[in-house]
């Protein structure tokens, strides 16, 4: 199995990157919306509804592996990956509508099964479209520069995506009651995910079978993976970098929702964070391509941690003085916050073609299992860490259609998870990024050079 080493057509890259439109969003209004659904319209507490998110994303580790050891399989038999992301496209619009459809009058202990074990369908049906999607970069091309304009065309597409659910999202959920609206949200969202995954999964190569296709079983995902982790230096430090971050962008995720609605004290002020997220990081994609071409991808990774983390950590002062500065900060944020995606995603594949130049292996799905794992992990983390500083700070619950008001220590504590925790762990994250060693002449040597271990 080899990557193409030619120039990528533009055809190839807007469908790739299109796939983004639907895993920004389910990335992103799950992990906007579901706690908040949980504790306010089903009246959860905020470590149950901490539970509940967390035992998904755990089914998701355990899964991942296994779903990158059945997709390499899958590409040395049929020789393509299409099959299994097609089949996750057309599954996740039922399991993510039937998320948001508890009806009215059911208690909180079955609302939290019946979103649990939902949620974990749908969050199954993803991973068979995400799992294979992280791998097709190191199939697509070979080249350094190459797969950089790919992932940053991909992530200029994940923040529209983000942008249009993120600030959509809301603007769906308050049609109506609470539960017709999130009912509505589910249905239109969930549709459109599944357009925009239909789309991508055509540009997964064919033709790359091979006679002799691994066999891939339970145990074997994850021994692939471990073995993965192992030999690879670069892949340790890449993963565990963005995997921190991920804590850090998941927690502030989780929180948007409560900052708009107990710090800003503006339903509305939702659309406008994830508008001031987001518009900078379309604008700023194609900049960090060029700031990857003039300076490698991993400096460009640190320089986009270094202005984010900087960027929520102003944020600190909204505990005292609120208002619409805050957009400036979010804004400065999303910027940095394309690069953050981008250059990590760009350097992956790098990870992958250099372990199978080094090993003689192309475990491209195994990779890209741990990945998602690994970011999975770190989003669960994020969300859980918001629901622990909630708890902490004694954040009242309530059902639809009642009102309370929080504390201030509550208050305070969204605040932190906005600001401090985020800030925190970006710069925290780049002492894994130093470990790093993988540059642009390890990628762009001739194939018939000796590999160079790290």
């Amino acid at each position: 199995m080899t990557s193409s080493p030619t120039a990528l057509s533009t055809g190839v890259v807007a469908r790739f990157a299109i796939g983004s439109l639907g895993t920004g969003g389910f990335a992103t209004l799950p992990g906007l919306v579901l706690v908040f659904y949980l504790t306010d319209t089903l009246g959860l507490a905020a470590w149950a509804a901490g539970i509940v998110v967390t035992t998904a994303k755990i089914w998701d580790v355990l899964i991942d592996p296994v779903i990158g050891g059945f997709s390499d399989t899958s590409l040395h038999r049929t020789g393509s990956r299409r099959r299994m992301m097609s089949l996750g496209a057309l599954l996740l619009p039922v399991f993510f509508l039937l998320t948001f459809a508890v009806p009215a009058g059911v208690g909180p202990g079955a609302a939290a099964v019946w979103v649990g074990l939902a949620f974990i369908a749908a969050s199954t049906a993803f991973s068979l479209f995400q799992v294979p999607y992280i791998a097709l970069p190191a199939e697509l091309s070979s080249q350094y520069d190459q797969r950089t304009r790919l992932l940053t065309s991909r992530v200029a597409v994940l923040s529209v995506g983000i942008l249009l659910f993120g600030a959509g999202g809301p603007i769906l959920r308050d049609i109506g009651d609470p539960y017709t609206g999130y009912l509505v949200m589910a249905l239109v969202a969930g549709l459109a995910i599944s357009a925009g995954l239909l789309v991508s999964a055509t540009v997964a190569p064919r033709g790359l079978a091979t006679p002799h296709a691994p066999r891939s079983s339970l145990t074997s995902g994850y021994r692939d993976g471990v073995n993965a982790l192992r030999r690879s230096a670069p892949f340790r430090a890449l993963l565990a970098t963005f995997g921190l971050q991920a804590v850090a962008t998941g927690a502030m995720l989780a929180g948007a929702n409560y900052v708009a609605v107990w710090v800003m004290r503006s339903d509305d002020a939702l659309t406008f964070l994830f508008v001031a997220l987001i518009a900078p990081a379309i604008v700023c994609s194609p900049l960090w391509n060029l700031v990857a071409k003039r300076v490698g991808k991993e400096r460009g990774f640190v320089v986009a941690s270094v202005i984010f983390a900087v960027a929520t950590a102003s944020l600190i002062a909204s505990v005292w003085t609120p208002g619409a500065w805050m957009y400036a900060s979010v804004a400065l944020a999303g910027a940095a916050y394309a690069g953050m995606q981008a250059l990590p995603m760009a350097m992956l594949p790098d990870v992958i073609s250099h372990d199978a130049r080094s090993h003689g292996s192309a475990n491209a799905g195994i990779f890209g299992g741990v990945w998602t794992a690994g970011e999975t992990t770190g989003m669960a983390i994020g969300a859980a860490v918001l629901t622990g500083i909630l708890t902490l700070t004694g954040y009242l619950q309530s059902v639809a259609g009642t009102t309370v008001e929080q504390p201030a220590t509550a208050v305070t504590g969204i605040a932190l998870a906005f600001s401090v925790v985020p800030a925190t762990l970006t710069l925290f994250s780049l002492v894994f990024l130093a470990r790093y060693r993988l540059r642009r002449a390890d990628i762009d040597r001739p194939a018939t050079s000796p590999a160079k271990e790290h």
